[in-house]
């Protein structure tokens, strides 16, 4: 992947400064280390920070036409290149390059703004159409990749991550105060906010044209789930077209003019991919993986398991506490959002090995729990609907010690508060939102350090606010499908896909590829009965079926092992101590506004004193330290 920039001039009086485009591309040069091109008439100038993967030599952007009347910048890969570079041909296009970039030019010359359907990859496309005064922004359909766009005067800018702004803002970034609420209940802002006022991203599955001055946006993509049983259910079937699909999607995944590596994990789905690279793509296999000291966060063990069986080449890289505090400043320069774990800062530390070691590309799992129907929150929502139709049983709530065998359910006052929170909309089972309604319980409960003068800046509801992109024809779908959809919109888009992974990979000039997140793949899930990708509790069950033959047990057949990362205990350790009081100390949080001195003042003593081991406190300080480490970064 790469870093794309451009300005647009909406009244067509003043045209587009090379300087300022410069200036915005420069800002993006971890995202493309390699080389800078550029674009500019009396419209439009468009900038490009590369990363050399295909077509090396002549792959230079931006890319045009035979009659240079449409120009395109890039980012992402087009995985079906070759099919439709002969397909295009045939029907009479020219090519100057070997490069997937030129292909979309040639697609959008064949098919208009319908091209994008031809597209099976992960991308964000500026196309600029000098015939037609139009300029086209569009973004993949899971959301991989990243674009963001804003307007100041005249201007209408656009760039691969928001920092490219900064330079040509007249009045700065200022904070979207409803998006950061946002954020502090689903983990992410509801898309297309972000947490700059004023400033927005490109939905994923959606395009946004700007011609002749006007914009409009349009969603030529998204989920859709059987809305009258019309589920696959034939299990042998099923296993079989998955294994298919998946090894269709991870050769496509692995072209490339450079070396190929993959994440390894230990867990299910880097192990299917590392698997299916090793039986069908004809490569050799280089693994990266990272461990933890924390044995309850190591998975250690089951790479190796895997790395013996697949006789891979593997790097492995042990990430200290001390990691954690020293890295955490840069994350969010990255991440350019605060952040509810600090799971993103080991991901960055292992693209920086992935990158010494001299590779520019790694496949992941990514997807395959919100496809598949892999997450905890999945299974807690069957035992919460299982409850709901007998809300007064004592037996049915001692299911979730199957699912989280550290409640209490013995005792009396544990088990009324157990039932209290498990038991949350109890009452309207088949509402939206009821499988997150626990999730975002407790995140919410971080808001209890808001500020006063914050908390009066706030203007909307976040759940109203999710609420109008969920599609109404979410009622009609099974319960199980409702829950992943929420997941893909919220967990996956805003978070897994941006902090904790393309911001992570490409600060360090990494690009990852996520077969799971192949098109085909998640229209395929979606049409699976729920049973078939949960049974009873088994997770990712027609996974598993599809991949037994190829995989070590010990691997199908584990418990699911959540990714996580050291958190508070990490930076109260020497400098790291100071730095954290610092940042939090009453004259910074006042300055930032957004959280009341005094309750932070309480929690950083409950820290030291070593009683803050829930999840609330954890996540409430990561929250609260990313916030002001964000707000210093970008708005001072």
């Amino acid at each position: 992947m790469c870093g794309i920039a451009g300005i647009y001039n909406l009244s067509k009086d003043v045209a587009p400064e090379s300087n300022a485009i410069q200036l915005m591309t420069e800002q993006l040069h971890h995202r493309g280390p390699d080389s800078y091109g550029y674009y500019t008439d009396n419209d439009i100038a468009l900038g490009h920070a590369r990363l050399s993967i295909i077509d090396l030599s002549g792959g230079i952007q931006p890319i045009h036409n035979e009659d240079k009347s449409i120009w395109v910048v890039f980012n992402g890969e087009i995985f079906n290149y070759i099919e439709l570079r002969e397909a295009l041909k045939k029907k009479g296009h020219s090519f100057y390059t070997q490069s997937d970039t030129e292909v979309i030019v040639h697609a959008y010359e064949e098919y208009g703004d319908a091209f994008v359907k031809y597209l099976n990859g992960q991308f964000a496309i500026a196309i600029w159409d000098k015939n037609k005064d139009a300029l086209l922004l569009v973004r993949d359909r899971p959301g991989i990749t990243p674009l963001f766009y804003t307007i100041e005067g005249n201007n209408l800018y656009f760039a691969s991550e928001i920092k490219s702004f900064r330079p040509v803002l007249m009045n700065g970034l200022q904070a979207n105060s409803s998006a950061i609420d946002q954020l502090f209940t689903f983990w992410a802002p509801v898309t297309p906010n972000t947490v700059f006022k004023d400033v927005y991203e490109i939905s994923p599955g959606w395009m946004m044209k700007v011609q002749n001055g006007k914009i409009s946006h349009h969603q030529y993509w998204d989920l859709h789930y059987p809305e009258n049983n019309e589920y696959i259910t034939d299990e042998g079937n099923a296993a079989e077209e998955l294994h298919e699909l998946l090894i269709d999607a991870t050769r496509l995944r692995l072209r490339s003019d450079v070396p190929v590596g993959a994440y390894l994990s230990g867990g299910l789905d880097s192990s299917v991919i590392t698997s299916l690279i090793k039986e069908y793509g004809n490569v050799h296999l280089r693994t990266f993986s990272i461990g933890f000291d924390d044995k309850s966060l190591d998975e250690s063990k089951y790479q190796k398991i895997l790395v013996d069986h697949l006789c891979a080449e593997h790097s492995h890289i042990m990430v200290q506490d001390d990691d954690i505090a020293t890295n955490f400043v840069d994350t969010i320069y990255h991440t350019e959002s605060p952040i509810l774990r600090t799971a993103p800062v080991p991901m960055r530390i292992l693209s920086n090995l992935v990158r010494e070691q001299g590779f520019k590309v790694v496949l992941t799992g990514e997807g395959a729990d919100e496809m598949l129907g892999g997450y905890d929150i999945f299974k807690e929502t069957k035992i919460r609907r299982f409850w709901a139709k007998n809300s007064k049983s004592s037996f049915r709530p001692l299911l979730l010690k199957r699912l989280y065998p550290y409640l209490d359910l013995s005792q009396g006052n544990s088990r009324a508060f157990t039932e209290a929170f498990y038991g949350i909309g109890m009452d309207r089972p088949d509402s939206w939102h009821f499988s997150h309604l626990t999730r975002w319980e407790t995140t919410a409960k971080c808001k209890s350090f808001y500020s006063e003068q914050f908390r009066q800046r706030l203007n909307s509801e976040p759940e109203k606010v999710l609420h109008g992109i969920i599609p109404a024809s979410n009622s009609q779908w099974h319960y199980f499908n409702r829950a992943q959809y929420l997941e893909t919109k919220t967990l996956m888009g805003g978070y897994l896909l941006s902090s904790q992974g393309d911001r992570m990979l490409m600060s360090n000039s990494v690009e990852g590829r996520f077969p799971f997140l192949d098109h085909r793949v998640m229209e395929f899930a979606a049409k699976l009965h729920p049973k078939l990708k949960m049974k009873v509790l088994n997770e990712k069950y027609l996974l598993k079926r599809a991949m037994e033959k190829y995989m070590p047990p010990r691997i199908t057949e584990r418990y699911k092992q959540p990714y996580r990362a050291p958190d508070i205990p990490a930076f109260f350790r020497g400098n790291s101590r100071d730095k954290v009081y610092n940042e939090l100390d009453q004259k910074h949080l006042e300055e930032c506004g957004f959280f009341d001195p005094e309750k932070v003042n309480a929690l950083l003593k409950k820290i030291e004193r070593g009683r803050a081991i829930g999840y609330k406190d954890n996540m409430a300080f990561i929250g609260i330290l990313s916030t002001q480490i964000w707000h210093n970064k970008f708005l001072k």
